[in-house]
């Protein structure tokens, strides 16, 4: 094999892993962990991923952390009318044959509250999570130009995250 050959067959195996990104653990698939990149001195962000329970038992997410942060909360974000109401929760239940999408504008996702630094497109970072049946799994989020639902949240809403219901 000629060394074009193996570049080439390397960078396909970089591409196939990078696109990949995905996790295991037990019975539970973890797909796709993103953050969104943060504006200026922004401390906060979200993370998203999705959690699909293929098993016959139910597991439940217990925790986060992550060492870009000084704290991982879950959160769901729901909206009543045109005010949008967040909150942080002990614990998410992932159902047996059941899939969770962590996304933006509605739902449940991760906040990363006391950013280290900024997440700026292209780093990565490690994201531990901690389930009762499946245990720890890590994972390595990528940060992205996520987009939000336009309607959904201004800036404000993302740019200072203090204010939560428990």
């Amino acid at each position: 094999m000629t060394i074009q050959s193996l570049v080439a067959v390397a960078a396909l195996l970089l591409t196939s892993f990078v696109q990949a990104h995905s996790y295991t653990a037990g019975s539970l698939k973890i797909d796709h962990p993103a953050a969104r990149a943060t504006m200026g001195s922004q401390s906060n962000g979200g993370a998203y991923l999705q959690i699909e329970n293929s098993g016959s038992t139910d597991d439940v997410l217990l925790s986060a952390s992550s060492p870009a942060a000084a704290n991982v909360e879950i959160h769901n974000m729901t909206m009543e009318g045109d005010v949008m109401k967040m909150r942080a929760l002990d614990k998410l239940e992932i159902k047996a044959g059941s899939k969770i999408e962590m996304k933006p504008g509605n739902g449940y996702h991760l906040m990363l509250m006391g950013l280290k630094k900024p997440l700026k497109i292209g780093d990565k970072f490690p994201l531990t999570l901690t389930f009762k049946k499946a245990g720890k799994v890590k994972v390595s989020v990528n940060v992205e130009a996520i987009a939000m639902p336009a309607k959904q949240m201004n800036d404000d809403d993302m740019h200072e995250h203090h204010h939560h219901e428990h």
